[in-house]
């Protein structure tokens, strides 16, 4: 299948920001084409954008549903976890595992018991860090007897979540997970 690419010149609006910004704020625009925008149905007012070094992506913002309609069919490996603190579900995570992307909902007004803050749209790198942060830190004295003990050969952060549900001993949240078939 042969994808033809429809290219055009557009012009960058750069004005002046305002508010609290600093003196010298610019704010860019780019004005898309109506057919563009009917043909990503970007319907409301929120969609993704991306940065690759190179190119900005524009794409539909996708609810949770959404993103498990089109990404359960190609049979990624789907993983749900939901973060708790205490009994208060904070935030819902979809991983797929197989493109390295995410769907994030946060479920509570208080951004703190959030699973990445103020961060609505986590990378790949911000999930692992966070994974990462609900493990004993690798580099704890006697790391090994504690892996040991718990049933994990080497320090993983999934592994580990596994066994612990990512519970830590300075805080009440942790994490139920699922993998989705």
């Amino acid at each position: 299948m042969v994808i033809v690419m429809e290219r055009r010149i557009a012009k960058l609006i750069v004005g002046k920001a305002g508010g609290t910004a600093s003196k010298d704020s610019k704010t860019y625009k780019v004005s898309l084409p109506s057919k563009w925008i009917a043909e990503l149905s970007l319907t409301d007012s929120k969609m993704e954008i991306a940065f690759d070094g190179e190119r900005i992506i524009i794409s539909p913002h996708l609810s949770m549903d959404e993103f498990l309609e089109k990404k359960k069919p190609l049979g990624h490996k789907l993983v749900k976890f939901e973060f708790y603190d205490g009994e208060i579900l904070c935030t819902k995570i979809i991983a797929d595992f197989t493109e390295e992307t995410l769907s994030v909902e946060n479920t509570t007004e208080n951004i703190v018991k959030t699973a990445f803050g103020k961060n609505e749209a986590p990378t790949w790198e911000d999930f692992q860090n966070f994974l990462e942060e609900r493990c004993v830190p690798q580099s704890r004295s006697g790391i090994r007897e504690y892996l040991e003990t718990i049933g994990v050969e080497s320090y993983e952060p999934l592994e580990i979540i596994k066994k612990t549900n990512g519970r830590m001993a300075e805080d009440n949240q942790w994490l139920k997970w699922e993998v989705i078939e």
